[in-house]
């Protein structure tokens, strides 16, 4: 009866460590080693062209919250 249990369980626990855990330990090891080189160039390029659309949309924001500042002063206690 044990030897079957046994059995039962090292099949699973075998395939495992064969296809399992190797593929888990170098994908592991591949985003430790990514997360130590930093940011590529093209993650910066990113970077700073979101920065930069952020920039033009503060502006366009500010630029909509004058217009209505000027033709309806009351806009933000009515729109809560």
């Amino acid at each position: 009866m044990d030897v079957a249990i046994l059995g039962m369980l090292m099949t699973p626990i075998i395939l495992f460590l064969i296809f399992v855990a190797p593929i888990w330990v170098i994908l592991h090891y591949r985003s430790k080693r990514k997360l130590n080189e930093g940011m590529s160039n093209e993650d910066m390029d990113r970077v700073r062209d979101l920065a930069r659309q952020a920039e033009e949309m503060r502006d366009r924001i500010r630029t909509l919250e004058s217009l209505l500042d000027a033709e309806h002063s009351n806009w933000r206690k009515e729109s809560r």
